[in-house]
C-alpha cells in the first residue's frame, strides 16, 4: 500500500449531483483507509485545488465527483496541471463522456446502436411536430447532466414543451431521444475487463433519480438475465462505446433492450456512483471482487506500470 503514496479521495464538489457524490466518496475513503492506504478526504467546494500539494501533500487523487467539475474534464485537466496522477479517464474522455449528446454522435459515427434523437437549443418550437418525427414518445435530457437530474419522458406537445423548459434550467443544449419501450441495463468496465451486466427494474416510469437513490421498489438483477448471445452483443457494444468516447481506466455504459430484442446505447458514464450498494460494485461482486479490491484496482491504475496515457 506503501506504492500509493498519500491518496487524496476526491468528493463532494458543486455540482447538482453533490450529494450521490459525498456518499460515493465517504464509502470509497472507509474501504481505502481498511486496506491500510494513507487516504485523506477532499471536498473542492470546501478549500481549493492548490491544497492538495500545500497542506495535504496528495501523490494521487481518487476522483469520486459526479456531474459537472468533476466528470467533465475540467478536474482532470487542473490535476494534471499539477502533475498529479488521477484515476479513471483523461481530459477528452471525462469530457466527451459527460456531453450526451456528443456522445450519441460518437456512437453513430461508429456505426453502434442508439436510439434515433434531436438536439433542441431554445424552447420555440413545433412540439407536435419534433414528438411526431420521434414516434410519438420521448425521453428528455440535459446533454451534460446526470444521476437522471432534470430528465423526463413526454408523449403529448405539452409534456413535451414542461419537460424541454424543466430540463433547459440545466443546460442550454437539450437532448430528446425516442422512448425505447423495454428492459434497462448497465455494464461496468474496469480496465479492459467488462464485468457482468446488470439489470434495473422499477414500478416508476423509467430508472430515475427516486428509483437510483431513495426507492425500496427498485430491483437490481446480476448477473442479467439474458442469453449468451445477448449478453455477448450487448458487452461487445458497450466496451466499443467505452472506447469510441476516449474513456479509460473504469467507468459505467448504460443500455435498453426493446421488446423486438434489439439493444441501444444511452450512455457513458466515466465517475458512475461508489458507494456499496451502487451498480459498478454490484457487478464486482459478481465477477468476485469485494468492494476494497474494487478500489484498489481503480487505484492502481495510477502507478507508473499501469496507468492509461493521459492526453497531453
Amino acid at each position: 500500500m506503501s506504492n500509493f503514496g498519500k491518496v487524496a479521495v476526491m468528493f463532494g464538489g458543486h455540482s447538482a449531483e453533490r450529494e450521490v457524490s459525498l456518499r460515493s466518496g465517504k464509502a470509497v475513503l472507509r474501504a481505502l483507509q481498511q486496506a491500510g492506504v494513507n487516504a485523506v478526504a477532499f471536498d473542492p467546494a470546501e478549500q481549493p485545488l492548490t491544497a492538495l500539494m500545500s497542506e495535504v501533500k496528495a501523490e494521487r487523487v481518487f476522483i469520486v465527483l459526479h456531474g459537472r467539475g468533476g466528470e467533465d474534464g475540467t478536474m482532470q485537466g487542473a490535476l494534471q496541471l499539477l502533475g498529479l496522477p488521477y484515476t479513471g479517464s483523461g481530459v477528452l474522455g471525462s469530457a466527451l463522456a459527460m456531453d450526451k449528446i456528443r456522445c450519441k454522435r460518437l456512437f453513430l459515427a461508429q456505426q453502434l446502436p442508439t436510439a434515433p434523437f434531436a438536439v433542441v437549443h431554445n424552447d420555440t418550437l413545433d412540439y407536435a411536430e419534433l414528438l411526431a418525427e420521434l414516434g410519438g414518445k420521448v425521453m428528455v435530457k440535459p446533454a451534460n447532466e446526470g444521476s437522471s437530474i432534470g430528465m423526463s419522458a413526454a408523449c403529448t406537445a405539452n409534456e413535451l414543451e414542461q419537460a424541454i423548459a424543466a430540463a433547459l434550467k440545466y443546460d442550454s443544449e437539450i437532448l430528446v431521444e425516442r422512448w425505447i419501450n423495454g428492459r434497462e441495463f448497465t455494464i461496468s468496465i474496469l480496465g479492459d475487463t467488462v464485468l457482468p451486466i446488470v439489470e434495473m427494474r422499477t414500478p416508476r416510469a423509467f430508472y430515475d433519480y427516486e428509483a437510483k437513490y431513495q426507492a425500496n421498489s427498485t430491483e437490481y438483477l446480476c448477473p442479467a438475465p439474458l442469453t449468451a448471445e445477448q449478453t455477448a452483443a450487448m458487452q461487445t457494444d458497450a466496451l466499443a462505446a467505452f472506447k469510441a468516447v476516449g474513456a479509460s481506466g473504469w467507468g459505467r455504459v448504460d443500455l435498453m433492450l426493446n421488446e423486438q430484442g434489439e439493444h441501444f446505447l444511452l450512455e457513458v458514464n466515466t465517475v458512475p456512483g461508489m458507494t456499496e450498494k451502487s451498480l459498478v460494485p454490484m457487478a464486482a461482486k459478481a465477477a468476485g471482487l469485494s468492494f476494497s479490491e474494487l478500489v484498489l484496482r481503480i487505484l492502481q491504475q495510477t502507478l507508473p506500470d499501469t496507468t492509461k496515457v493521459q492526453e497531453q
